[in-house]
């Protein structure tokens, strides 16, 4: 970057989705600020001057073109897209986002509009433990103390905690951090489009179900008392040794995974489709294949109303999948919520598509995508 220079910026937020909100800040300090070389962990910390709930708090070192005044206005316009007003006086309150420069390069600047090195900084643990993080030597150029001495002076004794937070500079690094995540879905619901969208936009290895070449689907579709236990017995046998293969090996020149599906769906279709005796034996199996098998990091379920798949499914023109009854539909709906809610350490996020056309509106994949990345900035590692 021509005539960059490095500096340090301190990010708040004490209201609403806090994690949500410093990383949507940070994404747009990297689109509209500069490049983001370093951030450091996240902490949580007590209000500091009044009053409120406590603050999330985080610091970054970015390379910027900009200079400190123009800087200076790119983040309040990204505090303003992010709902804050800045009022005019000095009382503190309670604010989604925050943003100070805490040092702009080695630069002196004292003006009515900026004051760098940041005039409160050496007062505010908040500031320096983060800052600690990526520039413990960095020598504030007024007071001549490194970061680290500035830290161990400080007189501020308000709670500090690190948190398990995550941020990244952008939604690609951020979803490269998941490192594998399952995309799940009934019949029709869109999840192989969605896997592949992601997949392209973000440079990820895709995992697909081969179900097209299983010789007992068309049966099972004709005749589901008699071809059900080989179905799904066979689906299983698959999908464990594909799911196994693609999920342990590693694509160098790939982001992260995303799959269209996770292998406990053999378990959800298999007690919708097997008789008591034929499901317990299943069961055993399956029990024995799913402790050794990858976990997603996130896992994903796009819930349709049976209308909307009907008519999906339709719109596709599989003839085997054509006479599918809406009570077989509603009963593979039931079965994936109920292990969404038997699984309470899953990381699962459940994302209604019933009023969004994600293929062919590109803000309805926007809207996907946010929820997705909101949900991402929230998890812990």
């Amino acid at each position: 970057m021509k005539d960059a220079k490095t500096s340090y910026l301190s990010l708040g937020s004490n209201l609403g989705d806090r994690p949500y909100t410093l990383q949507r800040a940070i994404f747009m300090l990297q689109e509209n600020a500069g490049d983001i070389l370093k951030i450091s962990s996240v902490y949580e910390t007590a209000s500091w001057g009044f009053e409120s709930e406590d603050f999330l708090n985080v610091c970054i070192a970015m390379n910027t073109s900009l200079s400190p005044h123009q800087l200076l206005d790119s983040i309040l316009k990204i505090e303003m897209a992010l709902g804050r007003e800045r009022l005019s006086g000095f009382a503190y309150k309670a604010r989604g986002i925050d943003i100070d420069i805490v040092y702009y390069g080695p630069e002196i600047l004292d003006s009515p509009q900026l004051i760098i090195p940041h005039p409160q900084m050496q007062a505010r643990r908040f500031v320096l433990r983060p800052l600690s993080d990526i520039a413990p030597q960095f020598y504030h150029p007024v007071l001549r103390r490194d970061t680290r001495n500035l830290l161990q002076e400080c007189r501020d004794k308000n709670k500090l905690e690190k948190t398990a937070y995550r941020f990244f500079k952008d939604p690609k690094s951020q979803l490269g951090g998941v490192n594998f995540m399952a995309i799940e879905g009934n019949i029709g619901a869109g999840k192989t489009t969605l896997a592949r969208m992601i997949s392209e936009q973000f440079n990820a290895k895709l995992v697909l179900e081969r179900f097209a070449d299983n010789p007992f689907l068309p049966k099972f579709y004709e005749d589901q008392s008699r071809y059900a236990f080989p179905l799904e017995m066979s689906f299983l046998a698959d999908r464990y040794q594909q799911f196994t293969d693609d999920t342990t090996q590693f694509d160098l020149f790939k982001q992260f995974m995303v799959s269209d599906y996770d292998i406990y769906k053999s378990l959800i279709f298999a007690q919708i489709t097997l008789q008591k005796d034929e499901f317990a034996l299943y069961r055993k199996v399956f029990g024995f294949m799913y402790r050794e098998v990858r976990k997603p990091k996130i896992y994903v379920y796009l819930y349709q109303t049976t209308s909307r798949l009907l008519d999906n499914i339709k719109r596709r023109g599989r003839a085997y999948e054509q006479n599918i009854p809406a009570e077989y539909l509603e009963k593979i709906n039931r079965g994936y919520f109920n292990f969404i809610k038997s699984y309470p350490e899953l990381n699962k996020l459940v994302i209604d598509i019933s009023e969004l056309d994600f293929v062919d509106d590109q803000r309805d994949y926007t809207t996907v995508l946010d929820k997705l990345q909101q949900f991402a900035a929230n998890l812990s590692y």
